[in-house]
């Protein structure tokens, strides 16, 4: 122990230690009494140094052993002079980090261990650190402790509460990418930490970003390894201990006051952060300026990361800050003007400003100094032309959002006549709005607006300027009266023109300011008085003799009569208790009045839009104004008896608008529906038949109206359904329907089904009675019977009679029978014979075939086929000479298709002699004219014919027995006198068919067989597999089968991977005797199942069907090695239980047709006569065969192969 002073030897300690170890670490604690030891065995000791009578003595005392697991790094808690009055400095903390936990303990005012923390596992050569600073978090000042190992640094928080306990609570964690040797506080927010590949990583705390990174290599860190493995004391240190010494580096880092050194071979190196202001000359060196800037304004707003050097309040760092980044600014500004290119093109400059020029407008703008921005920055800025331009391009964003007022007039004025040089008209009119007029030249902004047709940035002006609201709105109006007056089309321009004026006023007459803000409240009224003023005028300023009455409010209607009426009515809003304001009111209705009602020159539409808007001012409560009643009997008049039939429906609307706003009250009802239906105004007379409630003089008024006749049905459903209206109101309106139901049905007969079937299905009698016209009824049936004709209703609530059925029937036998069938095919509730009496009636065969086969009568209904197909063949054989295109031919081909279906869907159901007596006749009926016509001369379509024929033999092969088929070919009169060569093609044509039949079944065959020989060498290979143990000890005793001392036990491994002593199972009671044998259960996979569960696993394996994943099978008894009669049995190549119990489950898990009664049935098949697996040669009913079974499917591709 030296005295540091004065270089003199204090004392040599001789016993703090074990001998045999290294020391480690040794650390002074905040009392200058009190030391920490930690030696190369792990252990730690507390090193009291006293000085008695003048004799310096030293105790030790160990405070963790290092048998308990050996603690390799120790840091203890130092307090900075000002916090030495904080409360947990009494404890004077110890922290330990040892290979498996880290260890928080107080020396003071006695031994006690505060936490202990064990982590998880680690990379066992990665070092464990500690690192104690006092952080502010949560209102207070407390210690914090970094710990790492490897990639993950835990933080610590320690607390002392109002007991005088202390807590230890964890904070967020820090992953890292890379492994940690050390780990240093710069201050609370910033760490600095040593990879194991010497990179420095500076990292800020709480958002956890790598801010940099820096390559130490060079500096050649030493490193501790020869004390952790103890050379000088003869290396008898633990493994583990001496790993981790391969990277410790403690005692060759240390830190004090911000700054970190580093201690290497030939030097020590010392490390710090830059204050704010070397970060900022640092990157000005570099050149780089705007980085320079953001960096320096991260600082202004206190949202860099690692700061030093910046003290004091928030203000006084902000006006550091702010001072240097007007340097910055200066510097910038010269030296754009200085890199900008001297020659070249002009887009070239335009770039390099556009570049550099918007960095000095932000950020003067955000130092909020506009005065170094408008004066030394602009004035700098404008020797050159381009820069000077970028510069006021770059004040437009700034000042359409209000960011930027109180521009200098010499700056506002080059803005304009800037933009205005590069025709940039528009954005001068959106900065005027947004500017502080008072600066401008009002007379020249006026002209300048006026010419380029900026009129709101002249209104802005005339208002803002001088207080001027008149002014504005005769300008407008001089532009757009004479057109309108002249009656003629409008541009574009006057269009927007008049919008804006229209605009204009409302936002006046509303107290707002144009186009934004607000009027101020000491003008509002004055501004609203003079408006009304200005547009009640008889005559303009400067009128001309012809001009009429009151022009302004003659050209606001003729513009846009309906939006200049809605301004009223807002403004009307508004005047509700002023006096003057209820003046204005009643003269503007009067002057309304006069201009529109006056003259002819207004539409039905402009009319009703003002007798709409009068009626609605009328209407309200507080109505004060007064209109002559004579007045809304003109425009009655005026809309209901127009000398042309002209705008039928405009006229119409404006007067249904002009009711439903309340101008109902205004007219004499019976005289106003008079005057609708001689219009032939339908929605007029819905409206007032509705206020009556005579809803069925309502379904008149739908049915005479074209365009909405057909929402009659609509209207009708509406009223029979939704509740509020009487018995009586229902009665008349179905009564008004019943009347007009041949109108309803011929309009929709859908929809007038659907409305009979939903509200009345009990009156379809009454509806079908009333139909006296055959196609409409037939329309209606159909409709209301068809249900592909998709009305919404359930059929079966219907309950429609039988002979309605049928009428509907008869009736689609007289207009669409070709329908018929198909129509058959989806209806319900007809009879048979009386439908097959209909069908017979009209002569329609096919029909009745179909309806006798629905019967039942199957040769009754082959028999209408067979006659139709003799008759169609006669045909085909008398008639001339044809192309084989004929008709007729198709219509035998289609009659023989269809006969071919009959005899194929219910040949099924008959035995064998029935099944001749179908197809031999249809065979027999197409051979018949290929005998009438001699070999000598062929018939014109005999090829075809023999075509059909082959068909037929093809289809009824299936179902009658080929040697039956060529004994009755053989014993026709006609080709039994030797005349085979006529039926050669016939027969040769079955001959085909057959080998391509017998090809098919023997392939199917071989591929079945490949496949069961497949799956019985899968099966086998399966079964004798061994089985593979996922562990080496039994799972319920938990050990190791081969340190078992009972020679006897048996070791038992389940195809689920578990291992077992059989004496284990014994005591689980997983065993069962069954037929002398012994059956084993898994005790983890049962027992995963609940106990209910395990009583069904028992009747299971009573049965033999436990898993083989669950169970194994062995001798319930051991018999002695000299039995030879056990010797012999076991000699045999036998299946063991638990084998026959796997092969079992395989063929569960292929469950599907069985393979042996497939070979069986095909066997049989191959040894019988007539070798057709697929015929039903057999007599009597079909027989029950595999391959008959409509859900059979061949199976060809191999099962999968399932590994346990």
């Amino acid at each position: 122990m030296w005295d540091l002073a004065s270089g003199k030897l204090l004392r040599s300690i001789t016993d703090a230690h074990p001998p045999g170890t290294a020391i480690l670490h040794i650390k002074f604690t905040d009392d200058p009494t009190l030391a920490i030891c930690n030696d190369s065995g792990g252990s730690v000791f507390e090193l009291t140094f006293k000085r008695v009578m003048g004799v310096r003595t030293c105790e030790s005392r160990c405070l963790f052993s290092g048998s308990k697991g050996e603690v390799c790094c120790i840091e203890p808690l130092h307090s900075k002079p000002d916090l030495k009055d904080h409360p947990i400095t009494q404890f004077s903390l110890l922290a330990m980090a040892s290979l498996t936990k880290i260890l928080v303990i107080g020396l003071k005012p006695s031994l006690k261990v505060w936490m202990t923390f064990p982590y998880g596992r680690m990379d066992p050569s990665s070092v464990p650190l500690l690192a104690w600073h006092f952080v502010a978090a949560h209102n207070s000042v407390n210690p914090m402790l970094a710990f790492c190992r490897g990639d993950v640094v835990h933080f610590l928080l320690v607390k002392r509460d109002e007991s005088g306990a202390i807590h230890v609570t964890k904070q967020k964690h820090l992953h890292l990418y890379y492994d940690l040797i050390n780990f240093t506080w710069m201050n609370s927010r910033t760490v600095v930490l040593l990879d194991s590949a010497e990179k420095l990583h500076v990292i800020d705390r709480q958002t956890q970003e790598e801010l940099e990174t820096v390559e130490i290599s060079e500096v050649q860190l030493v490193y501790n390894s020869s004390h952790f493995k103890s050379l000088a004391t003869g290396g008898n240190v633990s493994q583990a201990l001496a790993l981790v010494g391969e990277k410790a580096c403690y005692q060759s880092i240390s830190s004090y006051g911000g700054q970190i050194f580093y201690l290497g071979t030939k030097s020590v190196y010392v490390m710090m952060l830059r204050s704010w202001r070397e970060r900022v000359d640092h990157l000005l060196k570099q050149d780089c300026l705007t980085e320079a800037l953001a960096l320096a304004w991260s600082f202004h707003e206190g949202k860099a990361k690692a700061v030093v050097g910046l003290s004091g309040d928030a203000s006084k760092r902000k006006a550091v800050v702010a001072d240097r980044m007007v340097e910055i600014l200066f510097h910038y500004t010269d030296r754009a003007l200085k890199k900008c290119p001297d020659q070249g093109k002009i887009q070239v400059m335009e770039q390099h400003f556009q570049d550099m020029v918007p960095v000095i407008v932000d950020y003067c703008l955000l130092l909020q100094r506009k005065d170094l921005l408008f004066s030394q920055m602009y004035d700098k800025l404008s020797e050159n032309s381009v820069a000077k331009g970028v510069f006021l391009e770059c004040l437009e964003p700034y000042i359409l959002s209000d960011k930027l007022v109180g521009i200098t007039p010499q700056v506002m004025k080059d803005l304009l006549i800037h933009f205005q040089d590069k025709k940039l008209m528009e954005n001068v009119e959106a900065l005027i709005v947004h500017m502080d007029i008072t600066s401008l030249d009002i007379q020249q902004v006026v002209l300048m607006c006026w010419e380029n047709h900026l009129y709101d940035a002249m209104i802005y002006v005339y208002n803002r300027g001088m207080n001027e609201f008149i002014s504005p709105m005769e300008k407008l109006f001089k532009v757009i009266a004479p057109s309108l007056n002249a009656g003629k089309t409008l541009t574009d321009e006057q269009v927007v023109m008049g919008n804006k004026l229209l605009v204009y006023i409302s936002c006046c007459l509303a107290g707002r300011a144009y186009p934004l803000g607000d009027i101020p409240e000491d003008l509002v009224p004055l501004v609203k008085n003079q408006v009304f003023e200005f547009l009640i005028r008889l005559h303009s300023a400067e009128a001309s003799p012809e001009e009429e009455i009151y022009p302004y409010v003659r050209t606001l209607l003729h513009f846009d009569t309906r939006e200049f009426l809605n301004v009223l009515a807002l403004t009307f809003e508004d005047f509700k208790n002023d006096k003057q304001a209820v003046e204005y009111q009643q003269r503007i209705v009067d002057i309304l009045l006069k201009v529109m009602v006056e003259n002819s020159d207004f539409t039905p539409s402009q009319v009703g839009c003002l007798f709409t808007f009068l009626a609605r001012q009328l209407a309200k409560p507080d109505n004060t104004l007064f209109v002559n009643r004579t007045l809304f009997d003109q425009v009655l008049e005026f809309l209901c008896s127009p000398d042309d039939d002209s705008r039928h429906s405009e006229r119409q609307q404006v007067l249904l608008e002009l009711l439903q706003a309340g101008g109902i009250v205004q007219f004499e009802e019976s005289r106003l529906i008079r005057m609708a239906e001689k219009a032939e105004f339908y929605q007029i007379c819905e409206f007032m038949y509705e206020r009556e409630h005579q809803y069925d003089k309502i379904i008149d008024c739908y049915l005479r109206d074209p365009l909405r006749e057909e929402e009659v049905f609509n209207y009708i459903h509406n009223i029979l359904s939704i509740p509020g209206h009487s018995a009586e109101e229902k009665q008349s309106v179905w009564q008004k329907a019943m009347d007009h139901i041949e109108e309803l049905v011929s309009l929709k007969p859908c929809k007038a089904a659907e409305l009979v079937a939903t509200h009345f299905s009990e009156q379809i009698e009454t509806v079908i009675n009333k139909l006296e016209n055959q196609v409409l009824l037939f329309k209606f049936l159909r409709s209301l019977l068809d249900p592909r004709e998709g009305i919404h209703v359930n059929q079966e609530l219907l309950q429609i009679s039988p002979c309605i059925t049928e009428q509907f029937i008869e009736l689609l036998c007289q207009f669409s029978p070709t329908q018929v069938i198909e129509t058959l095919q989806v209806l319900e509730g007809y009879r048979l014979e009386e439908t097959i009496q209909i069908t017979q009636k009209y002569q329609l065969h096919e029909v009745t075939a179909y309806l006798l086969e629905k019967k039942g009568d199957v040769h009754g209904a082959f028999s209408i086929m067979l006659k139709r197909l003799q008759s169609k063949l006669q045909e085909i054989t008398h008639q001339g000479e044809t192309t084989r295109e004929d008709p007729s031919l198709k219509d035998v081909e289609e009659t023989m298709v269809e006969t071919i279906a009959l005899c194929q869907r219910n040949s099924h159901n008959l035995n064998q002699q029935q099944r001749e007596a179908l197809w031999f006749p249809l065979l027999e009926a197409m051979m018949a004219p290929q005998k009438l016509s001699s070999s000598a001369t062929p018939h014109l379509h005999s090829e075809a014919l023999k075509s059909l024929t082959m068909q037929v033999l093809n289809s009824m092969a299936a179902f009658i027995a080929l040697p039956s088929i060529l004994q009755r070919i053989l014993q026709d009169p006609v080709y039994g006198k030797g005349k085979l060569g006529e039926i050669q093609g016939l027969i040769l044509g079955m001959l085909d068919t057959f080998n391509y039949e017998q090809t098919l079944l023997e392939t199917t065959t071989s591929l079945l067989n490949q496949d069961l020989h497949w799956s019985l060498c899968n099966l086998r290979a399966s079964i004798t597999k061994g089985l593979n143990p996922k562990q080496d000890y039994c799972s319920i005793c938990l050990q190791q089968y081969k340190r078992r001392q009972e020679t006897a036990d048996e070791i038992i491994v389940f195809s689920c991977g578990h291992l077992y002593h059989s004496f284990c199972l014994q005591n689980k009671e997983c065993t069962i005797e069954i037929e002398g044998q012994t059956r084993w259960t898994c005790y983890k996979c049962s027992s995963s199942y609940k106990a209910g569960k395990l009583s069904e696993n028992s009747s299971e394996v009573k049965k033999g069907r436990i898993t083989p994943s669950q169970v194994k099978m062995s001798p319930s008894c051991h018999p002695s090695k000299g039995d030879p009669a056990v010797k012999k049995a076991t000699s045999e190549p036998v299946l063991d239980p638990q084998q026959i119990q796997a092969f079992d489950r395989l063929c569960r898990l292929y469950r599907g047709s069985s393979r042996l009664a497939l070979l069986t049935e095909l066997s049989q098949s191959r040894g019988s006569e007539s070798y057709r697996p697929f015929s039903g040669s057999q007599s009597g009913p079909a027989s029950h065969s595999i391959f008959q079974n409509e859900n059979f499917q061949l199976q060809l591709i191999p099962p999968p192969v399932t590994e346990d």
